[in-house]
């Protein structure tokens, strides 16, 4: 990032808690905006995207982000799991392109690596740190944290990042 000012989206996707975080930067400082979860109400999978779509809609009208980050689909050990992860990026990607944000992708061990400095840091750890790293008061909710921690991943190897 340059010492031109830009406004990041964080997204910790999920179809049941989406995490988001919203920073500034400034002449390489980050500044916190804010974050938190969106929590769809059950129902059907169409109805929590669209939730998730809506309320990420609303986020980028208030606060006029120009950057998305956002956490790439793993697959661990439950396929139909990573399909709903996917489908709630899809509903977030097409809320920042509609907006005209530029979005970018980030593995789950890339934002640790550069918020925490090791690829296989815990939640705990992350919290800490994304704390720290933009002086917040208190810790904030696991996932807003996560949400936080990508968007200062952006903002630390943005440079080298490929737009999806």
């Amino acid at each position: 990032m340059s010492a031109v000012t830009s406004c990041l989206l964080g997204i910790d996707p999920g179809s049941r808690i989406t995490g988001f975080g919203i920073i500034r930067i400034a002449k390489r400082r980050h500044q916190y905006l804010t974050s938190g979860c969106i929590r769809t109400e059950g129902g059907a999978m169409a109805q929590r995207l669209q939730e998730i779509f809506q309320s990420l809609s609303q986020l980028i009208a208030e606060f006029q982000p120009d950057t998305l980050a956002i956490e790439k689909v793993f697959m661990h050990r439950n396929a139909d799991a990573a399909l709903k992860l996917g489908q709630a990026r899809g509903a977030a990607i097409v809320a920042a392109v509609n907006a005209g944000l530029a979005v970018y992708e980030y593995s789950p061990n890339a934002i640790k690596q550069a918020v925490v400095g090791h690829g296989h840091a815990d939640k705990i750890q992350v919290q800490h740190m994304v704390r720290v790293l933009l002086n917040l008061p208190g810790t904030p909710q696991a996932d807003a944290a996560d949400a936080l921690a990508v968007a200062l991943c952006h903002a630390q190897t943005g440079r080298l990042a490929t737009g999806l």
